[in-house]
């Protein structure tokens, strides 16, 4: 269900996904209210779901997971079972970063990041071709990263 979000709603909500620890004073500086209604607003959106959590965004690279590849996966047989097994193992890799169900010439793309290509080769060989039921996989890997954004422009 959408949520109605008024203009303050909308430019509060920018702020934090900019940065998340600006103190309630300083996003009310920002606003130009006082520091109890952007708490309070801050409280709305967080019960009402708007704001599901809040996060440290890491430099990957720095952190050893210099790989990126989006790997395209399709399933032989289509059934609820079938579909409920390779959901319920996908997400339980660590490598995983994304994992959509998708429409298409695939059933699936996934976000994965490794360390390098022998990594990414240890992923597919002993983690992806373990799940039953894959019946193909085509790689693309990240050559140089333009744009890496988690903000939904609201103004």
């Amino acid at each position: 269900m959408e949520i109605k979000l008024d203009s303050t709603d909308r430019k509060l909500l920018m702020l934090l996904q900019e940065d998340a620890k600006l103190t309630t004073k300083q996003l009310a500086h920002h606003l130009g209210l006082t520091v109890t209604p952007v708490f309070e607003r801050i409280k709305r959106l967080e019960k009402q779901g708007v704001i599901e959590r809040y996060v440290a965004m890491l430099n990957k690279e720095k952190i050893g997971r210099k790989l990126i590849a989006f790997c395209n996966v399709s399933i032989k047989e289509h059934s609820r079972e079938y579909i409920h097994h390779f959901e319920t193992q996908i997400t339980k890799f660590p490598e995983v970063m994304e994992c959509y169900h998708i429409a298409g010439m695939y059933d699936y793309m996934l976000k994965v990041t490794t360390e390098n290509m022998d990594s990414y080769h240890d992923f597919i060989y002993n983690k992806l071709a373990t799940i039953d039921n894959i019946g193909n996989v085509r790689s693309s890997f990240v050559m140089n990263e333009l744009k890496n954004s988690t903000v939904y422009k609201l103004i």
